[in-house]
């Protein structure tokens, strides 16, 4: 066995053996942090090391970010994105890279080459939401830590309920997908999910480690806490809460992937859209049938 095969193995057996919620405790009092040109040395050797655009921000100079959450969520400029404005097309919800795409065999979705991982494991066993995505489509998109971390709405849509789900922090990089069984279905989520025009669409933050929380723009930071307990929220009448296409939905503080679920005979997925191609928010991700 050659060392490149040792390396992977330790590298897949470390996700296993270190504090995933003390690490990623750290790493959110750290980003928190507001230590002025301690701060900004940080953020500038990050984006040096990961080759952000600082050019598509809204505030390009790094001493503009008291924190480096600040800096992590950092807004784009208006014209950064644009929405795809045809009507029947559905857009990619962030930047990243394609993690896998395609179609949902009854109730398996693939992670990674050789992989799969179970509906019903992903939706915290929610039989009804299991039963409406059943053989339908699926979107992985994978957020690196140079990319715009907020996430957008694909189509205009009323939020019905959210679920979130707690859970491990594996790393959610593409070589720990294609290593650790059934990840974004053991990771914690928060999963939103709508009503659209086309039919239902569920859109899921998955959490990593160092992701430090996940927010929405309608409930705020979702963790932490993290009790450890599976939390529903339902909006309805009075309480149903309308995005439109493109707009905001909610944002990653370090980390991670989206998951967008789509019911049978609903969308036809983009033909561009291949395994680690990358993608950018707006373009355009589905049609409807």
């Amino acid at each position: 066995m050659n060392k490149f095969t040792y390396w992977q193995r330790a590298k897949v057996a470390f996700q296993y053996i270190i504090p995933q919620l003390y690490l990623t405790q750290l790493a959110g009092w750290f980003a928190q942090q507001k230590w002025g040109a301690v701060t900004h040395f940080v953020i500038k050797v990050f984006a040096k090391k990961y080759n952000v655009d600082m050019s598509e921000a809204k505030k390009e100079n790094f001493s503009d970010y008291e924190s480096f959450n600040q800096f992590f969520i950092r807004e784009l400029k208006d014209d950064a994105r644009k929405i795809n404005e045809n009507p029947t097309a559905l857009c990619l919800p962030a930047d990243g890279r394609v993690s896998q795409i395609g179609h949902i065999d009854d109730e398996r979705l693939l992670q990674a080459k050789g992989h799969f991982f179970s509906l019903s494991d992903l939706l915290a066993g929610d039989e009804e939401l299991v039963n409406t995505f059943k053989n339908g489509e699926f979107a992985t998109i994978y957020l690196s830590p140079r990319d715009y971390h907020r996430v957008h709405m694909p189509c205009d849509a009323t939020l019905r309920k959210m679920i979130y789900v707690p859970g491990d922090l594996f790393s959610v990089n593409p070589f720990l997908a294609e290593h650790v069984p059934n990840l974004f279905a053991r990771n914690e989520r928060v999963i939103c999910v709508f009503d659209t025009a086309f039919g239902p669409m569920v859109q899921i933050l998955v959490g990593a480690t160092i992701t430090a929380s996940m927010s929405t723009v309608w409930a705020g930071v979702i963790n932490p806490p993290r009790t450890g307990e599976i939390k529903v929220w339902t909006y309805q009448g009075d309480n149903a809460i309308k995005l439109t296409k493109g707009q905001e939905m909610g944002a990653f503080q370090l980390g991670s992937t989206v998951i967008n679920l789509f019911p049978a005979n609903s969308v036809t997925l983009a033909e561009h859209l291949e395994v680690d191609v990358p993608v950018r928010m707006g373009e355009i991700l589905a049609t409807m049938k």
